[in-house]
C-alpha cells in the first residue's frame, strides 16, 4: 500500500504476519473498500454490526458455486463437498438455519457447557501433567490440538480413541473456508469428506440401535418429526462441529498466550487475578482474533455509510479490524482487561458462532492452568511462523519453555 491509494492484498506475507497496520490504514482512508478482487472490505465496528444485522445481506452461496466448479472437472466431481457444506450453518438461511441451530443450542449453551467444566479441567490437568516434567512444550500440537478434540468428542458422544482420526480429518476440512483454492485442493477436500461421512453414517446407525448421551445420538433419536434433522444434516453438522471447534480453540489459545508472553505485565496480571479470567479471555479474543473475517452477499442494492453495495456483491467483514476500531475500543492496540464492550470475535447477528461458549470456556480453564502451574513460562523460539491462511489467524507452532515440574 502507498500514501495515495489503498491496495488491499490478503495474500501478502507481511499482512498475514501482522494485518493490523493495514487495517488501520484502511479504516482511516477507505473503511468500506472495494478491493482488487471485487469484494467490499469492512473495517469499522459500526459498519460491521449494521451489515451483520441487516437481512439484505445473506451468507455465501458457496455450495452452489462448488457445483458450478464441478463442470471444469473432466472425470471427478465435487458433489460430496457441495452436499456436505450445503447443510452447514455458515451457508444456511432460515428456516433451515433456525431449525438446525435450535437443535444444537441446548448442547452448546453456557449452562450446559459449564456442567462440563470439571471434565475439561481434568483434560487440561492431564495434558499439563504429561509435559510439565519436560520443561518445554509446543502449545498447538501438545495442548491446543488434543484439548478441543477431547471436548467435542465427549459432546458428540464419540469414542475417545477416535479423536486422532477426527483431528486429521478436521485439519483439512476447516480450510474449506479459506477461499479461493485450486480445483485440486477442492478434490482433495471432497475425498476427505467421503471418508468423514462414512464414519459418521456408521455412528448414526449405531446410535439409533444403541443410544448414548451424546449429541449425535440425541439428534438421531429425536422424536419430533417437524423439527428433526435428517441423517444428512446430522452427518454434515457433526463434521462442521469437529472442524470448527479445532481451529477456533487453537487460534484463541495460542494467540492469547503469545500476547501474554510478549507483555509480561499482562501475564503477571493473569497470574494474580484468576477470578477475572472471563474478561481476560474476552480481551485476548478482541486483541488478536483467531477468525479474521466473515463474508456476506447482498441480495439487493444496499447503501452502507455512503457506498452502494450492489445486489450479488460480497462484503468481507474483517473481525480482526473491527475489533481494533478506535472509535469503539479506546487504545485498541493495548491489552486492557478492564474492557466491558462486546467484541465481534465470533461474528454477530443471526450467524454468530454456536461454539463460542465452548471455545471461551476451554481457553479460560487452559490459560489459568498454564499460567498458574508454569510461572516462568516463556517463548522458546526467535521466529514466529504464521499459518498461510486468510480466514484463520494463528501460529503454526508455539514452542515454550519453563522450569520442569516434578
Amino acid at each position: 500500500m502507498n500514501g495515495n491509494k489503498v491496495l488491499f492484498n490478503p495474500f501478502d506475507a507481511e499482512f498475514q504476519a501482522n494485518p493490523y497496520p493495514v487495517f488501520a490504514q484502511l479504516r482511516q482512508e477507505d473503511p468500506i473498500h472495494k478491493s482488487i478482487f471485487g469484494t467490499w472490505i469492512i473495517t469499522r465496528y459500526a459498519d460491521a454490526l449494521t451489515i451483520l444485522n441487516d437481512k439484505r445481506f445473506q451468507v455465501d452461496n458457496f455450495p452452489e458455486r462448488l457445483q458450478l466448479k464441478s463442470a471444469y472437472l473432466k472425470e471427478d466431481n465435487l458433489d460430496i463437498l457441495a452436499q456436505t457444506t450445503d447443510k452447514w450453518l455458515f451457508f444456511l438461511e432460515p428456516p433451515d438455519h433456525t431449525r438446525i441451530k435450535n437443535a444444537l443450542i441446548p448442547s452448546f449453551s453456557r449452562a450446559s457447557l459449564n456442567a462440563m467444566r470439571p471434565k475439561i479441567q481434568a483434560i487440561v490437568d492431564d495434558l499439563l501433567d504429561r509435559f510439565a516434567p519436560r520443561g518445554e512444550m509446543e502449545i498447538i500440537a501438545d495442548f491446543a490440538t488434543p484439548l478441543p478434540a477431547f471436548a467435542i468428542t465427549k459432546i458428540l458422544g464419540l469414542p475417545i480413541e477416535d479423536y486422532q482420526q477426527l483431528i486429521r480429518w478436521s485439519a483439512k476440512t476447516v480450510f474449506i473456508f479459506d477461499q479461493p483454492v485450486s480445483l485440486e485442493e477442492y478434490k482433495e477436500q471432497n475425498q476427505i469428506l467421503i471418508e468423514h461421512r462414512a464414519y459418521f453414517a456408521q455412528k448414526v446407525a449405531e446410535y439409533k440401535r444403541q443410544p448414548n448421551d451424546g449429541l449425535i445420538s440425541q439428534l438421531a433419536n429425536y422424536k419430533d418429526n417437524i423439527n428433526a434433522l435428517t441423517e444428512d444434516e446430522i452427518i454434515s453438522t457433526s463434521i462442521l462441529l469437529i472442524a470448527t471447534s479445532q481451529e477456533s480453540m487453537k487460534g484463541l489459545l495460542s494467540n492469547g498466550l503469545l500476547a501474554l508472553l510478549k507483555h509480561p505485565q499482562s501475564l503477571e496480571y493473569v497470574r494474580q487475578n484468576p477470578g477475572n479470567i472471563e474478561n481476560i479471555v474476552e480481551e485476548l479474543l478482541r486483541y488478536d482474533s483467531p477468525i479474521q473475517y466473515v463474508s456476506r452477499r447482498a441480495i439487493e442494492d444496499v447503501e452502507v455509510s455512503g457506498k452502494i453495495i450492489h445486489r450479488g456483491e460480497y462484503v468481507v467483514i474483517y473481525l480482526g479490524a473491527v475489533n481494533h476500531d478506535p472509535e469503539y475500543f479506546s487504545n485498541p492496540q493495548k491489552l486492557d482487561f478492564s474492557r466491558r464492550k462486546p467484541n465481534l470475535g465470533f461474528g454477530g447477528g443471526l450467524h454468530y458462532c454456536i461454539g463460542m461458549f465452548l471455545a471461551r470456556l476451554q481457553v479460560q480453564i487452559a490459560l489459568n492452568a498454564i499460567v498458574q502451574r508454569l510461572p516462568d513460562i516463556c517463548l522458546n523460539t526467535d521466529k514466529l511462523d504464521w499459518c498461510e491462511s486468510k480466514i484463520s489467524r494463528r501460529l503454526k507452532t508455539l514452542p515454550v519453555k519453563f522450569t520442569p515440574l516434578a
